[in-house]
């Protein structure tokens, strides 16, 4: 079994599923509309059901994750987390008798930053998904402050570090900026490790609350991953949830001395393939005027031969809407024409009326992206009911 990636066609969201040589898995946010669980609409595809037929159970039955990794606390990165996903003690798992479609997911490890606990505000209110995150992820960390440990479906890891002392006595699970994960679950793992670069301890001034508004305390990490039971073969997957253009800057800055910290095999586009990744200036405003980032650019170009950049958004069009961006997208193809590499956007893959999950497989020749019978035949059928032109 190879180690493998998926993406899920979320929309203008995130949902991707990281699962290792092992069978480890780590779910990195979540967008499960309100639509994609609805039978009767057949134009939103049921991502639950994707999510769940890839997933394991434990001896009871449950479908789990292994570790459930929030980027941050947008409605587009949690939504769905209440009705798909346990929250509580398991002691107060209630659906053990409920068919496996019915079941929620047991989520084993959280990982969460600790600006999950502040970030709301007066410009940035958390929608209900967000706060029952932030509940479960309270409850974990007082468990482990009056414990001392944590079991399973009580454990989390805290990734970086808070101001005011508001960490200390948690660093044995805090991960710090700049510091690997090298464990899931509370299990040493040596088929992965995961550079957490972002976020970082931020100063309460005035410039915390614009960053605060614009994304930029989203969980950057690059995942290292071993493709063999060998372990000669390794490739890296960086995921940034919607980081814009400051931190990118910011990165450049921290690491334009060493670059291959940001090397990638595969990358996420942060922001669902938006323009303010890689630009001060508006896309709408300036159109084809508005002038990237150099030092942006650069954080995000350190793709290696072959990679694979994944939009997770909905069809990119050439016209003025930011994310996805058009202007966006050749930028990122323009990273990789040298590298001879492959640009996807979920909501056009394997087609725009039809899109499905896209599975890469890791393997000791690199990433590739697996042609699903399901969806090749998912888009036959959506094919022939499609409008034609003319």
């Amino acid at each position: 079994m190879n180690p493998t990636l998926t993406f899920f066609p979320v929309g203008n969201g995130d949902m991707a599923l990281v699962k290792l040589l092992d069978g480890a898995t780590v779910l990195i946010d979540c967008n499960i509309r309100m639509a994609a669980d609805d039978p009767a609409d057949k134009g939103t595809r049921d991502v639950a059901k994707d999510l769940r037929e890839r997933l394991p159970r434990d001896a009871k039955g449950r479908p789990y994750v292994d570790a459930f990794l929030l980027s941050h606390p947008d409605k587009d990165h949690c939504t769905g987390l209440s009705r798909h996903f346990h929250l509580g003690p398991l002691e107060n798992y209630a659906d053990d008798n409920k068919s496996d479609a019915e079941k929620k997911i047991v989520i084993r490890e959280m990982w969460s930053s600790p600006i999950v606990f502040r970030r709301a505000s007066k410009i940035h209110v958390l929608c209900d998904d967000a706060k029952a995150w932030a509940t479960e992820a309270r409850r974990r960390v007082k468990h482990f402050r009056d414990n001392g440990w944590a079991g399973e479906g009580d454990r989390i890891l805290i990734l970086g570090e808070d101001r005011d002392g508001k960490t200390d006595g948690l660093e044995a699970i805090l991960v710090k900026s700049g510091e690997k994960i090298g464990r899931i679950n509370g299990t040493p793992s040596s088929y992965f490790e995961a550079h957490l670069l972002a976020p970082s301890l931020v100063c309460e001034d005035d410039e915390e609350v614009e960053l605060r508004a614009k994304n930029q305390s989203s969980v950057i990490l690059n995942f290292d991953i071993q493709a063999t039971h060998v372990g000669m073969h390794r490739y890296r997957f960086l995921t940034a949830g919607d980081a814009e253009v400051a931190i990118w800057e910011r990165l450049w800055e921290r690491y334009k001395d060493e670059p291959e910290v940001l090397e990638y095999d595969i990358l996420e586009t942060p922001h669902h393939c938006s323009w303010h990744v890689l630009s001060w200036d508006s896309w709408s405003d300036c159109g084809e005027d508005a002038e990237v980032s150099e030092a942006a650019r650069s954080a995000l170009g350190q793709a290696r031969y072959g990679a694979k950049i994944i939009a997770s958004s909905k069809p990119i069009k050439d016209e003025d809407g930011d994310p996805p961006c058009t202007r966006a997208k050749r930028e990122y193809e323009s990273i990789l024409d040298p590298v001879y590499g492959k640009f996807y956007c979920t909501g056009e893959t394997p087609h725009w009326w039809a899109p499905a999950p896209i599975d890469i497989d890791i393997t000791a020749a690199g990433p590739k992206v697996r042609e699903s019978a399901t969806a090749t035949a998912a888009a036959a059928t959506a094919a022939a009911a499609a409008p034609r032109a003319g």
